[in-house]
Formats: C-alpha cells, sequence, structure tokens
C-alpha cells in the first residue's frame, strides 16, 4: 500500500484543528521526514493539576495518534515542574501552587490514561523537570530577557486583572517562557494544544526562533463542550466523560450530551476518519438516519476510541436493554431494607431524593416503581420487600 502524499496527510492533520500556524512549515516538515526517513518530533504538554484526564484531552491525543499512524515521534510531556506554578490561562486570580507530592500522585495516573488512545509503543514519555529544575538564576534570567511585561500583559486573563486590581504574581509571566523552553528542550518539530493555549504556544515559537531553531509549527485544537452542552468539559463543573469511566458509564454520558453537540463529539472526539464522520452527518442530515441512531453511533464510537470494540458493542447493547427496554442493569447487587420503612424515606436514604418533599414530588409525578408496578407511597416497605426499585429512567436498586 502506497503511503499517503503530503497533500494526504496535510489534509488529515488539520482537519479537526482551529489553527495551524505555520502551516508551509508543517509541509515542509513532512517533505524533509519522507526525504531523509526523520520522523518529526511532535510535543503534547499536560500539567498534573488534577488526577484524572477526560475526553476533552482525547481530542489532542485523537490527533497525535494521527501523527504516530503516519510514523512520527509523539512526545507526551508531563509538567511536572510548571504544574507546581500553574498555568495562569483563563485564570481571573493567581492558581494555588501545588506541592511536589500533590503533582507527583496526578502524574502518575497519566501515563496509564494516555495509552488508552496513544500506541505505548510510540511514545515518549518525558517530565519538564528534567531541564527547569537545574536552571541557574542567571539561566532564569537570561530567559527572562526573552519576554516583555507589555508583552505579557496583551493576554486577555493578565490584562483583565491588571485592569481590576487584581494580583498578578511575577511567577505567572514566568509560565508561558518554562512552557516554551520545553519546545527548545525537546527541540519540538510540532505542538498540539487546545485553542486557550495560544499565546503560550506562540512564546515558545518565539523562544525557538531566538535561540537559534526551527520554529514549531502549532495545530491549535477546539475546546470540547462539556456533556451539559454550554461549558468547556471539566472536572470541576462535573460535566465530563472520564478516559477512565466505565464503557457503560461512558456510554451512558455521551447518550446525554444534547443533539447539537453530537456533530462536534462525533468528529472531535471519536476514533472515525473525518470521511467517516461526514458520511454519518450527511446521512442524519439526509434523513436516512434519526437523531438516536446518530447519537448512538457517535457513543459507539467514543467508547470504542478508549476501550476497544467489544467493550463499545457490550455498552451499546447494555443501554439499549436499560433505556430502550425499560430492564435494569444487569450488574446491580441486591440489598436489604434493614428495618420497616416508608417510601419517601426509603427514597431520601438511598440519595435518589434529597428530602421528604422531592421523594413525595418523585412519588407523586409516578416516577418511583417496583417491579414495573408505579408505587403511591402508601407502602410501608421493609426486609421483606423484594424486586427492582426504580426511580426515574436512570437509577435502579435491587431490593430483597
Amino acid at each position: 500500500m502506497e503511503p499517503p502524499t503530503i497533500e494526504e496527510q496535510l489534509r488529515l492533520l488539520s482537519s479537526g484543528t482551529l489553527e495551524v500556524i505555520g502551516l508551509e512549515d508543517l509541509a515542509a516538515k513532512l517533505r524533509q521526514s519522507a526525504e531523509t526517513h526523520q520522523p518529526l518530533i511532535v510535543k503534547l504538554g499536560a500539567d498534573p493539576s488534577a488526577p484524572d484526564l477526560h475526553i476533552g484531552h482525547a481530542v489532542v491525543l485523537r490527533k497525535l495518534r494521527q501523527f504516530q499512524d503516519l510514523g512520527h515521534h509523539v512526545v507526551f510531556l508531563i509538567g511536572d515542574f510548571t504544574g507546581r506554578v500553574g498555568d495562569p490561562t483563563l485564570r481571573s486570580d493567581s492558581r494555588r501552587q501545588l506541592s511536589a507530592e500533590e503533582v507527583a500522585a496526578n502524574a502518575a495516573t497519566y501515563r496509564q490514561q494516555v495509552q488508552r488512545i496513544l500506541d505505548p509503543e510510540k511514545t515518549r514519555l518525558e517530565f519538564n523537570s528534567t531541564w527547569l529544575a537545574p536552571l541557574t538564576f542567571t539561566e532564569v534570567l537570561g530567559l527572562a530577557t526573552h519576554q516583555t511585561v507589555a508583552r505579557m500583559l496583551e493576554r486577555e486573563d493578565f490584562k483583565l486583572r491588571f485592569k481590576e486590581n487584581r494580583p498578578i504574581y511575577l511567577h505567572e509571566f514566568f509560565y508561558p517562557l518554562m512552557q516554551g523552553y520545553d519546545s527548545v528542550a525537546l527541540k519540538a518539530d510540532v505542538e498540539l494544544g487546545g485553542s486557550d493555549q495560544r499565546f503560550n504556544l506562540l512564546t515558545a515559537r518565539e523562544l525557538m526562533r531566538d535561540m537559534g531553531l526551527a520554529p514549531e509549527v502549532v495545530l491549535l485544537m477546539p475546546l470540547l463542550v462539556g456533556i451539559d452542552g454550554h461549558q468547556k468539559m471539566s472536572k470541576s463543573l462535573g460535566n465530563q466523560i472520564g478516559l477512565e469511566d466505565p464503557p457503560e458509564t461512558m456510554f451512558g454520558k455521551a447518550m446525554s450530551i444534547p443533539d447539537l453537540a453530537v456533530p462536534e463529539y462525533l468528529q472531535l472526539a471519536t476514533d472515525l476518519t473525518p470521511d467517516q464522520a461526514s458520511a454519518l452527518l450527511e446521512e442524519h442530515r439526509a434523513k436516512r438516519l434519526s437523531a438516536r441512531d446518530l447519537k448512538e453511533a457517535m457513543a459507539h464510537a467514543l467508547v470504542r476510541l478508549c476501550h476497544g470494540e467489544p467493550a463499545a458493542k457490550a455498552a451499546e447493547l447494555e443501554f439499549r436493554r436499560v433505556f430502550r427496554d425499560k430492564g435494569a442493569p444487569a450488574d446491580l447487587v441486591a440489598m436489604k431494607i434493614p428495618k420497616s420503612i416508608d417510601l419517601s424515606a426509603l427514597l431520601v436514604s438511598l440519595q435518589a431524593a434529597k428530602s421528604l418533599s422531592e421523594a413525595r414530588r418523585l412519588v407523586g409525578q409516578g416516577a418511583v416503581t417496583l417491579d414495573g408496578e408505579r408505587l403511591t407511597g402508601s407502602e410501608q416497605l421493609g426486609p421483606q420487600t423484594q424486586g427492582i426499585l426504580r426511580v426515574g429512567k436512570h437509577r435502579f436498586w435491587k431490593l430483597g
């Protein structure tokens, strides 16, 4: 099979991006790589500010995998040093500085998680403390000469904080320079990042140029919206799909995404090629594929990306059994009600309702059933009660 042409590679690698800074340079680098049989060094950095990665990170990880599949070397850089400072991007205040212990604990989980998408045999893992920690104060001062305060204050986050008289600490100014120095140390040909990283990645290009290296090409990727369909995916907002989520959980969360966000997920967060995603969307536009079937195809491809085809198929079948056929999950663990209790109090104890009044409201709406029979609230339940208790569409308990 003939390898893809440079034009085909450019089309694939630029698909789904918001911006490629240095597109002509990328074409030249790809040609030189093909002629010299020397793979490009493609970098993605991630600060271990939290222990878990989510599907939003998969947007850039998928793009890295495309570079791997074309034969290039990927460096997944864990910012164990920059993580102790904290990226000020889009922050209205200074980040709390993490301890070395917190950073190490969070970083330990990243290696396993990225391997759900990246080829571990073709992935080089680096820590930026390797070259940043040994820098002398003289070298740090030299690094600082490559940036001005005026340029830093062009950043929207710093500009807003300065205008509103909120503190900007000097160590925050060093963050873009440290991230840029990572690219110098790795001699990166290409770097990927979310659209919010534009300033930091442009700083890297400028720093590489100042230090006599060819500036890296920058691929800016969209920030994936969370499952609420409105805000950027974030664990702190509770709208994330974790890379470590079980297949059934991942499939169910994907199916809860608003219809308007499905095309974005289909194109950015699944294992489908751009042509495959476009074909599915065209089928939907032509009304040959329903909105529900389009969403199921997206959810299946998303789970397959992280867990493989058998797990995706099993998750889809389980979802259909529970939500289409109104069956209970197959892995429910039986529990006994220890003493006689009325229905509303039981719902509160199971955390199916936050209060007795909410529990009564759920019962009054007919949202509570036992083995398919609607409960009225007059029932007295206890150790003798058996069956599948269902609250709403998604919550089940096996009693008895």
